[in-house]
């Protein structure tokens, strides 16, 4: 690194996105840079997440036309990957040879909890580091709510909406699954949201018995459809439905099977009516941010610049209320932010 803190108007700052896309990401960007720009300071994005910082391969970003529009566009400007923690780890070295050569203060790290724990552990191992968090499934603990969340949840919404009245012009039930690996937090949002007459997420193990029986109530008391909404992690209470053992991915991932259709397969088979499968999937990571994902996205990124100006590392900005404030890399990446069991017995208020 290039030694002590600089002034503010000497500054030069880096950023990076990691894991998955995300609605939002180049309102980060946009920000960091512009603030950046108002003190004398520079920022350099470095491209595909951290292969990129590994491989040095950065890009002056400009306070420009060009960053000024990117706050519309999906995606991001700068790439994003995944790369596995033993070969981030292993890379230290040269991760910190190619941050002094090119003679970078400090380090904006966006991404989800696994990004968030690599930057913690650059921190810990003297790299300057500010965290930004973000995922649409809104786990990270320590902040209200992270970007791309709420776009995530619009998509999902419309299609919902939409799938009502296929549905009921077939006397169908359809099912729509969402992501959600390890949280509800879309399924239950977007299923409230849609008037969904199920939601399954992973923090309630369902019975598939107690689902079969209140979609054929809905059918005896005169209904003609059903709307079930379920997070691609949901999981059954065991010994209520075999969904086989998960396989991991390289990087230690469960890969999540077809829940949705092994629950189209139950609810067919016992009431013998028609079931239709919606598997959502990336589109509720693409597209153009919603209005709120914008700002929230741009409230993070100026307060990451200004992080980083004052010196405040090995933090990460968050949503708390309405204030965005600076809470440790241990309060984010702890452990992630489950759907309390209080929220989830609102919706099932309303489920049949």
């Amino acid at each position: 690194m290039s030694g002590a803190v600089a002034t503010i108007a000497t500054m030069r700052i880096a950023t990076l996105t990691s894991g998955g896309d995300c609605p939002g990401l180049n309102a980060v960007i946009r920000a960091v840079v512009r603030t950046a720009a108002q003190h004398g300071s520079t920022v350099v994005g470095y491209e595909d997440g951290w292969q990129g910082l590994l491989e040095d391969r950065r890009v002056q970003l400009y306070d420009d036309a060009f960053i000024d529009r990117i706050l519309r566009q999906g995606g991001t400007i700068l790439g994003t990957g995944r790369l596995h923690p033993d070969a981030f780890k292993a890379g230290i070295d040269r991760v910190k040879a190619n941050l002094a050569d090119a003679q970078i203060d400090a380090l904006i790290a966006i991404g989800g909890e696994g990004t968030l724990k690599g930057a913690k552990w650059l921190h810990d191992n003297g790299v300057p580091v500010v965290g930004v968090p973000k995922t649409i499934d809104n786990d990270v603990d320590g902040t209200d709510y992270t970007f791309g969340f709420d776009t995530a949840v619009a998509v999902a919404t419309e299609a919902i909406d939409r799938l009502h009245t296929t549905a009921e012009s077939h006397n169908r039930v359809m099912i729509v699954e969402v992501m959600g690996r390890h949280v509800g937090w879309i399924a239950l949002h977007a299923g409230m949201a849609g008037g969904a007459h199920e939601i399954l997420i992973p923090e309630a193990p369902f019975d598939i018995d107690d689902v079969c029986k209140r979609m054929a109530r809905r059918f005896q008391l005169g209904e003609k459809y059903g709307i079930i909404v379920v997070a691609e992690g949901a999981l059954p209470k065991k010994g209520t439905l075999d969904v086989g053992e998960r396989e991991v991915d390289q990087f230690g991932h469960e890969k999540f099977q077809d829940i949705s259709g092994m629950i189209a397969k139950e609810l067919e088979n016992r009431l013998d009516t028609d079931v239709r499968t919606t598997v959502l999937g990336h589109t509720q990571r693409g597209g153009t941010p919603t209005a709120f994902d914008r700002v929230l996205a741009t409230r993070f990124g100026v307060n990451a610049a200004q992080a980083c100006l004052n010196g405040d590392f090995g933090k990460v900005v968050a949503l708390q209320a309405s204030h965005i404030d600076l809470i440790s890399f241990d309060d984010a990446v702890g452990e992630l932010k489950r759907v309390p069991p209080k929220f989830y017995e609102t919706a099932q208020a309303l489920f049949g």
